[in-house]
């Protein structure tokens, strides 16, 4: 979409003049995937260490479990699909179901838990809120690196699409690991019990983000 129409710039908060040299570039897409990956191995490394740890769960819930890290993850490679292009327009990138369904779980993924972090953090603002050493990291360090997922996730229509049927698993995808999270109590660590409100809250993300999706997105043509 042009930039010259406004439900284009509605919908695209950077010009595309930028999407195109940063993630165009070859040293700049590198640098986004290296910090990308440091991120995830920084995530793995806090739910490694959390209670309880990733070592007590089954291999296969840790995608459910680590939230954040799993987010990077799909962001690291929703955004590597770019590499054979390189020296090519990012927008013009192209798309099949897998890339749909991949970057749509990546959007989706970032928007919610770089929004759930904030919550979290702030439902009990006397928890967390604070300037003593352990809160500069583990309320602040957190806080803005988790508002990144936003930022990245901007970028995601850019250069991918989605269908009715990437956002449809995706929507599913989300409650399974809400049901997960709250059903089993293996929500992401926090000082606190998540109740109800919280619970609430991360299932309407979970609509919320598949919504956004829906409208952030170009539709996939057949």
């Amino acid at each position: 979409m042009s930039d010259a129409d406004p439900a284009a710039r509605l919908r695209r908060p950077y010009p595309e003049r930028w999407v195109e040299y940063y993630l165009g570039s070859p040293a700049s897409l590198g640098w986004l995937l290296v910090v990308d990956g440091a991120a995830f191995l920084l995530g793995v490394s806090f739910y490694v260490h959390s209670e309880p740890s990733l070592s007590e769960l089954s291999s296969l819930a840790y995608p459910l479990f680590g939230d954040s890290p799993t987010a990077l993850a799909l962001a690291t490679l929703s955004v590597a699909t770019l590499l054979p292009r390189l020296g090519e327009r990012v927008t013009e990138a192209p798309s099949n179901r897998l890339l749909e369904l991949l970057h749509t779980l990546a959007f989706v993924w970032l928007v919610k838990y770089g929004l759930w972090t904030a919550v979290a953090l702030n439902l009990r603002p006397d928890l967390y809120v604070g300037f003593a050493p352990a809160l500069l990291w583990e309320y602040w360090g957190i806080l803005v690196t988790h508002l990144f997922f936003l930022l990245q996730a901007a970028a995601i229509p850019y250069y991918g699409k989605t269908s009715r049927e990437a956002l449809v698993v995706a929507l599913a995808l989300l409650l399974v690991n809400d049901a997960f999270d709250y059903g089993l109590g293996l929500y992401p660590p926090l000082r606190y019990e998540a109740g109800p409100l919280l619970a609430g809250i991360t299932v309407a993300l979970s609509f919320f983000a598949v919504g956004y999706a829906a409208w952030a997105f170009d539709r996939a043509e057949r």
